[in-house]
Order: C-alpha cells, then structure tokens, then sequence
C-alpha cells in the first residue's frame, strides 16, 4: 500500500475556549488550548516527547510474529520473545535484548479493564500462550505436508501466489497472534490506560501538571508522558512530526489501510489532530479539552478494528469456493481483529464494542467443526452485520 502522509489541518480550527478549569481552582479566564502544526512539545529548548518503552514493544512484536514463521524455532525461544526478561537474548537486537520491556506483561494488562478482572488477563495471555504452542507442535511438523480438513499443513494460494500454514481448522496462529495483539497490547494500552483519567490523574499527576513539577530526572511532567505513551503504540516506528502510516504490523499499518478506503478517509488526520491537541490541552492545564480528544481517539481506534474485521469477514467470501488458502488468510486476519474487538472503548463509558464473551461466541462460531473448511458465508455475513450495527459503518461500507 502507498504510504499516506498526513496533511495538517489548520491551527486555527482547533482553538477550545473554556470559562473555568474542572479542578476546582479559581476560574481561568479564556484558557485557549490551540494544537500545534506537528506533534512537537518542548521545555527549556528539549523535546518533552518520550515514547521509547512503546517503541520497543512494537520492534519486539515484529521479531515475535517473523518468528511464527520460522519453523526451526523453538516454544522456548518464541516465549521468550512474548515474555521477555531483561538481558535474556531473545531478539537479533541487542538494544531489545538489554531492555526490561516485555510484551506480555503488558498484554490485557490495562488499569481500566483488567486491574480488577485478573481471571480474563490470564485467560487471554493463555489464548496468546496456546497460539505459540500450537504453531510449534502442530504446524510446524506438517509444514512440508499439504493441509486438509482437520490436519495441519500448507495451502499455497491459486497462481503460484503466497503459501500460508495453517492448523487443522484452517487458522494461521502466526495472523492469530498479530492481530489480536493489536488489540489486546496497543488499543488497550492506549485506550483503557495511558488515555484513561485513571492513569493521567493518578496520584498527584494533575497537581504536579498544575505546578510544572517535573518526573524525576526527566523534562516532562507525569501526566505528559502518560499522553506521549499512549500516542506511542500508534505511532512509535513511524515519524511523530510527519507520520507515513504503514511503518509497523500492527496499529500504524491498519490505520493506513482503513485511510487508504474511500469510505473512511480523513481518519489518520481526525486521529492525529485529537492527539496534538489533547497533549496541548495538558501543557495548558485545560483538562475538559484533554479529555474530549481522548473520546475521539477512543472512538476513532475503536473503529479501525470493528472496520477490518469486517473487512476480513467479507473478503474471504470471495474465495471460499475457489481458493481455500486466501479465504483461511483473510479469515485468521478477520479472526485477530475480531478478538481485538473487546480491547475496544465505547466514548462516554467505561466497556468496549463487544464483551469477551461476545467476541469468544463469535471466535466458537468461526472454528465451528472443521472451522474455515466449514464456514459459510451466511456465518461470514451475520458475524459482519452484528459488528457493523455496532458502529457508525454498514458492512457493505467495510467491506469493500
């Protein structure tokens, strides 16, 4: 896909007025919040932009899904690319080898939808856990073996195109594992943590943004970095001041896509402005400004995945009867995207799109018997018109 760049809006068209602060101080008069022409924010002539912990997962989550696909790893050495301890080489990067970041602890691990629920943070590691497993014991002994209904292997698409390897129902764990983390690490992340108020008031991060108390020996306030971490799983491979899109495997590589449909463009900007802007908003203590954009990047995000998975969903009925190995790749794409979905976040509440249980009713209807050897389009279609009843999208709009 060619990479889109960003056009920027003008400055003047995201001016906030507000009468009063909501922190109880006296009121301010005419607190204007303007966002700047690129996500730019500095203190004393340094950056106070830090997102190298994000940027890190997401490099970490590249060798993780290359490594599905290479089957002289091991279980063992995959894991511990998932679940990284510092100084273990797990990577070919040795900056990634030194870190103390790992993917997994940080996988459904969001204050606002897994602090109190740790039963769904560890069933959903597990499913992470299981896929990686499985890659290992059941595809990787057939991976020469061409696959049929019920047995692991290889389906190579029609015209000599790509070979996908695939468990006995027709799933490929390695788009499992790559798509559901798009939901599961970086919109839960995003979404459900770092965007949350729960995280940018925590403690006294709204005091200490008030004063300009700094975090320990860095140049931002708590809060800020808090905002930059969220901005960071979307854009942490890309260019923060003119952002490409298509820089990563995971959210960055989706919001191109979703951009590049007609139907839906305008969304990379609308995304990005709400970031400048809410990081701008918390620079100018406006905290009411800070949390309208959050809304708009919740719902925005949310859309990326309920628009693909349904997108997915529709594509693989095109080759159902006519090429298995295309329809089982757009279907196991479809099926991390649907897993994704219940890391989503409804604006104004507190719950995504679809519950874990919805999301697992869906995933139970796709591997039905032999799974995609047996699905069929009125399945493919239901699954589709259920999510897109849900947003402010037809399937026929996603899945084109």
């Amino acid at each position: 896909m060619k990479k889109i760049i960003l056009g920027v809006i003008a400055v003047t068209s995201f001016m906030y007025t507000s009468c009063s602060s909501d922190d109880g101080n006296a009121p301010l008069d005419m607190n204007q919040v303007i966002a700047p022409a690129t996500y730019e924010f500095s203190r004393n002539g340094a950056t106070t932009v830090d997102y190298n912990g994000q940027t890190t997962r997401i490099q970490m989550g590249e060798e993780l899904i290359s490594a599905l696909l290479d089957p002289t790893q091991s279980e063992a050495a995959i894991d511990g690319m998932f679940a990284h301890v510092e100084g273990e080489n797990n990577f070919s990067n040795a900056d990634l080898n030194a870190s103390n970041k790992s993917i997994r602890s940080k996988t459904a691990a969001s204050t606002d939808y897994f602090s109190a629920n740790t039963t769904d943070a560890n069933a959903i590691r597990a499913d992470f856990d299981g896929w990686i497993a499985n890659q290992v014991a059941m595809v990787y002994p057939s991976w020469n073996n061409t696959a049929t209904a019920g047995n692991a292997g290889n389906l190579q698409e029609l015209g000599g195109g790509a070979v996908r390897y695939v468990n006995g129902k027709g799933l490929e764990y390695n788009q499992a594992v790559n798509k559901s983390l798009i939901g599961a690490l970086m919109v839960d992340q995003m979404l459900n943590n770092y965007l949350s108020t729960s995280v940018l008031d925590a403690g006294n991060n709204r005091a200490d943004n008030d004063a300009d108390i700094l975090a320990e020996a860095k140049n931002y306030t708590n809060m800020e970095h808090k905002w930059d971490e969220a901005f960071g799983y979307l854009y942490g491979t890309d260019n923060a001041t003119s952002p490409l899109l298509n820089e990563d495997s995971f959210l960055n590589k989706y919001l191109s896509r979703v951009e590049n449909d007609t139907d839906f463009q305008g969304i990379a900007s609308e995304i990005y402005e709400a970031f400048k802007l809410g990081r701008a908003a918390i620079v100018a203590k406006n905290y009411e400004v800070r949390d309208q954009q959050a809304e708009i990047i919740r719902e925005k995000i949310s859309e990326i995945i309920g628009i693909r998975a349904v997108y997915y969903l529709q594509q693989a009925k095109n080759f159902l009867a006519t090429d298995k190995a295309a329809a089982f790749h757009d279907l196991s794409e479809g099926y991390g995207f649907i897993y994704s979905l219940q890391f989503t976040r409804k604006p104004g509440t507190n719950a995504p799109y679809f519950t874990k249980t919805e999301v697992d009713a869906f995933i139970a209807q796709l591997m039905e018997g032999n799974g995609f050897w047996d699905v069929t389009t009125e399945t493919l279609d239901a699954i589709s018109d259920e999510i897109s009843a849900e947003f402010n999208f037809t399937t026929a709009q996603a899945g084109s």
